[in-house]
């Protein structure tokens, strides 16, 4: 039996375009939600983290779902969504916001982590010149943040590569719509194409250990250049 390259390559498109967007998606979440929470400790800012953090430790399944009573058509958004045309119930848009949901812990926690680093005197002597708290977080806090921010933007598009348990709750699992490499590789296997699944298992495989590999290639890359400098 031949692997059919067609059956792989499709999925895989959906896959990158899936995890991308969720990626740019949940990084301005998490930017605003890190840098709103990096450094304020009291009982409020410790729920809302938690909360951040929630979907880290919940099963997929929990997580899609609460989305299906979030944006199902009988949910608490649905009949609004479906108003304004809006369908995000077994659609590649659903399973977009399915991917953001679950990467968006990996990059808040990434990109606070990075923000708590960054030396207060540094953000207060730039309050001092006049500049406003948004020039603050762009001149000051996120430049010297970016290693670590630029580490859960990876972590987070390699995490929504292989999304599953939520996106097949709310997106299913239709070939050609909604089916990414995660939910084509159950199907081979259940369908007993063992080929197949192998055959998307690597290519999957290979996507993220080479987005990885980048990813720390690049930031050595840069501190050496930093430290040769």
């Amino acid at each position: 039996m031949d692997l059919d390259w067609s059956s792989v390559l499709t999925p895989l498109g959906l896959s990158i375009r899936v995890a991308g967007l969720a990626t740019l998606i949940s990084l301005a979440a998490a930017l605003a939600a890190a840098w709103l929470l990096a450094r304020r400790k009291s009982p409020l800012p410790a729920l809302l983290d938690a909360c951040c953090t929630l979907p880290l430790v919940l099963p997929p399944t929990v997580l899609g779902y609460y989305l299906i009573l979030l944006v199902g058509r009988r949910g608490l958004l649905g009949q609004w969504l479906h108003e304004v045309g809006i369908n995000l119930i077994f659609s590649w848009q659903g399973a977009v916001v399915a991917a953001t949901v679950v990467v968006f812990p990996l990059m808040y926690k990434s990109a606070r982590a990075a923000l708590e680093q960054v030396d207060p005197h540094l953000e207060n002597a730039a309050r001092t010149l006049g500049a406003s708290e948004w020039r603050v977080f762009v001149s000051v806090s996120l430049p010297l943040a970016w290693r670590g921010v630029f580490a859960g933007i990876m972590l987070a598009f390699a995490r929504g590569m292989g999304e599953f348990g939520a996106t097949l709750m709310i997106a299913g699992n239709i070939p050609g719509k909604t089916q990414t490499l995660a939910l084509a590789i159950y199907d081979a296997f259940q369908a007993g194409n063992d080929l197949r699944a192998t055959g998307l298992a690597l290519v999957t495989s290979l996507a993220c250990v080479s987005l990885l590999a980048a990813a720390e290639f690049l930031l050595s890359d840069k501190i050496g250049a930093g430290r040769d400098s």
